[in-house]
C-alpha cells in the first residue's frame, strides 16, 4: 500500500523461510501463564536507533498517501493523550509522535522508533476516552517491544545484517528494506503482527494505561466491542486484518488487574465529546486511491536493448541492457534490474519482479567447508520449504562466473503475471567469503526473447569481494 517491492515472487521466499520455528515459540510464548510476567521485546537485528530511523522514513512515505488532519485541537487533544501514554515506563523513551489520519476506518498504527497515527473513524467509534487511550496505549507497545523489526528480522535472517551495516553508512533503512522484500504493504511484517504479538501488546498496554492513570479494562472493551460488531459496522475489518483477535481479552486483562499499578483512574478529561464533534465537522473522509490489481496480465514484453549499463557495486558488478532499471545502491548485497514492464503489483502494495535479473550475496559460515552442491541444494530447499509452486529442473550444470566454479539450475515457479508460469535461472558460486547467487526471470513463453541478454549478464558479472 505504502512502498514497492522489487523482487521475483521465487525469490522472495527466502523472506518466509525462517517464519515457522519463530511462530511456534511465539504461540508457546503467547499460551504461557500471564500474571506477573511483562513481556519484553525479542529476538532484534535491528538498533533501536534503527528503529528510530526506520520510523522516520517510513513516517516520509506513509504521509504522502494518507490525509492528515490539520485542525489544530484535535490534534492536540491526540497528542495530549498520547503525551500521558509516552511517559510511562512502559513506552520505553522513544521519540514518539501523533498525528490524526482523516480516514473513516476504525483503526490506528505505530511505525518502529514511535511515529503514531490514529483513524478519525477510530476516535468516533470510542464510548470514552480510556477506550480511544487503549487503543494507543496498544500501538506503542508494539512500538516498545519492537514487533516490526522484531518481525522483519525473523523474515530474513540472511540478508538482513550486511544490509544494517550499510544502514550504518548513512543509506536508508527503508529503501534497503524494500529490496529485500519487506516494504509497508496492507501485509507488511512491519505493520501486521501475530496472535501472540497482539497479546503482549495487550498486556503492556493495560500497565501503561494504569500508569497514565486510565482503566486498563476499557481496552478489553473497545477490542470486544469491535469484535461483536464485525460484519455489522462499517471499517471495523480494517483492525483484525492488521490486528488478529488473540482472544479472551478482558479475561487476561482481568488477571492482569491485581499486577497493576492502582488507580484511581482519572486521567480521562471528558473531552471526547468535542474531539468527536469536530471530527465530524472535517465531513466524509476522503476515499482511498483504488489499490492495483494483484497478478496482472503480462501483456506486451519490451524486448532487451543491444546496448548495455554497467553496474558497479560492493558485492559484484554486472552490465544490463540499458532500458532497464537497477534497485539497490553500490553498497547493497541485493541489487535488482529489471524493464519498467517487468514490475508487478500486488493488490498489497508489494511488487514483484516477473522479468528481470536479481544478484545476491550471502556472508559465508566460516565453521563449515565450503560445498557449492551442498550450500545450492540447501538454497533451493529453502525456497521450497517456503514455495510450493516451486520446482526444479533436470539438476545442475557446471558454469564459469568470473573465471570461478559455479552451477547454473533451472527451476520453475507461479508467475505474479496472471496464468503464466515463471522460468527462473538460478546460479551459484560459493568462495571464501560467501555464496554469490544470481537469478534470472522471465515468463516460460518468454525466454527465447530474454536468453541472449541473460547470457550477457552472466558473462559480465564480476564478483568484487
Amino acid at each position: 500500500m505504502f512502498a514497492s517491492v522489487y523482487r521475483s515472487r521465487f525469490f522472495r521466499t527466502l523472506i518466509r523461510a525462517n517464519l515457522a520455528c519463530s511462530a511456534a515459540l511465539m504461540m508457546v510464548m503467547a499460551a504461557g501463564a500471564y500474571g506477573q510476567r511483562i513481556p519484553k521485546p525479542g529476538f532484534n537485528l535491528f538498533s533501536r536507533d534503527q528503529d528510530v530511523q526506520l520510523g522516520k522514513e517510513a513516517a516520509a512515505e506513509i504521509e504522502k498517501t494518507v490525509r492528515l488532519v490539520n485542525d489544530r485541537n484535535l490534534s492536540a487533544y491526540i497528542e495530549g493523550i498520547g503525551r500521558k501514554l509516552a511517559a510511562a515506563p512502559e513506552a520505553s523513551n522513544y521519540p514518539y509522535t501523533f498525528k490524526v489520519v482523516h480516514d473513516d476506518s476504525i483503526n490506528a498504527f505505530a511505525l518502529p522508533g514511535g511515529p503514531t497515527y490514529v483513524n478519525t473513524g477510530l476516535i468516533l467509534a470510542a464510548d470514552n476516552e480510556a477506550q480511544l487511550a487503549g487503543v494507543m496505549a496498544h500501538e506503542i507497545s508494539h512500538v516498545a517491544l519492537r514487533h516490526g523489526t522484531n518481525q522483519a528480522s525473523k523474515a530474513n535472517l540472511i540478508a538482513l545484517p550486511a544490509m544494517l551495516a550499510g544502514s550504518m553508512a548513512g543509506n536508508s533503512i527503508l529503501g534497503q528494506l524494500t529490496q529485500l522484500g519487506i516494504g509497508l504493504g496492507a501485509n507488511s511484517v512491519l505493520l501486521k503482527f501475530s496472535r501472540g504479538a497482539e497479546s503482549d501488546a495487550d498486556l503492556l498496554g493495560a500497565r501503561m494505561m494504569a500508569h497514565a492513570g486510565y482503566d486498563p479494562i476499557q481496552a478489553a472493551k473497545f477490542f470486544e466491542k469491535l469484535e461483536a460488531e464485525t460484519g455489522k459496522r462499517s471499517g471495523v475489518e480494517q483492525w483484525f486484518s492488521s490486528h488478529p483477535n488473540p482472544g479472551n481479552r478482558t479475561k487476561r486483562i482481568q488477571q492482569e488487574l491485581p499486577h497493576l499499578p492502582k488507580g484511581p483512574y482519572t486521567a480521562d478529561t471528558g473531552r471526547l465529546a468535542n474531539a468527536q464533534a469536530m471530527v465530524k465537522r472535517l465531513g466524509p473522509a476522503p476515499k482511498p486511491a483504488p489499490q492495483a490489481t494483484s497478478g496482472a496480465a503480462p501483456g506486451q514484453a519490451t524486448k532487451p536493448s543491444g546496448r548495455f549499463a554497467e553496474f558497479r557495486g560492493k558485492a559484484f558488478q554486472f552490465s544490463h541492457p540499458d532500458n532497464w532499471r537497477t534497485f539497490g545502491d553500490a553498497n547493497a548485497a541485493s541489487v535488482t534490474a529489471a524493464p519498467e514492464d517487468g514490475l508487478v503489483k500486488g493488490s498489497d502494495g508489494n511488487v514483484s519482479v516477473g522479468r528481470g535479473f536479481i544478484a545476491n550475496f550471502q556472508e559465508a559460515d566460516r565453521s563449515r567447508r565450503i560445498d557449492l552442491a551442498r550450500e545450492t541444494e540447501a538454497l533451493i530447499q529453502q525456497l521450497r520449504s517456503s514455495n510450493p509452486t516451486l520446482k526444479q529442473g533436470s539438476g545442475s550444470r557446471k558454469v564459469r562466473v568470473d573465471g570461478q566454479a559455479g552451477l547454473s539450475t533451472m527451476l520453475s515457479s507461479e508467475s505474479p503475471y496472471r496464468g503464466a508460469t515463471e522460468a527462473d535461472l538460478l546460479v551459484t558460486v560459493s568462495r571464501p567469503e560467501g555464496l554469490y547467487y544470481f537469478v534470472f526471470v522471465a515468463p516460460q513463453q518468454e525466454w527465447s526473447m530474454f536468453q541472449p541478454a541473460f547470457d550477457k549478464m552472466l558473462q559480465s558479472v564480476r564478483l568484487s569481494r
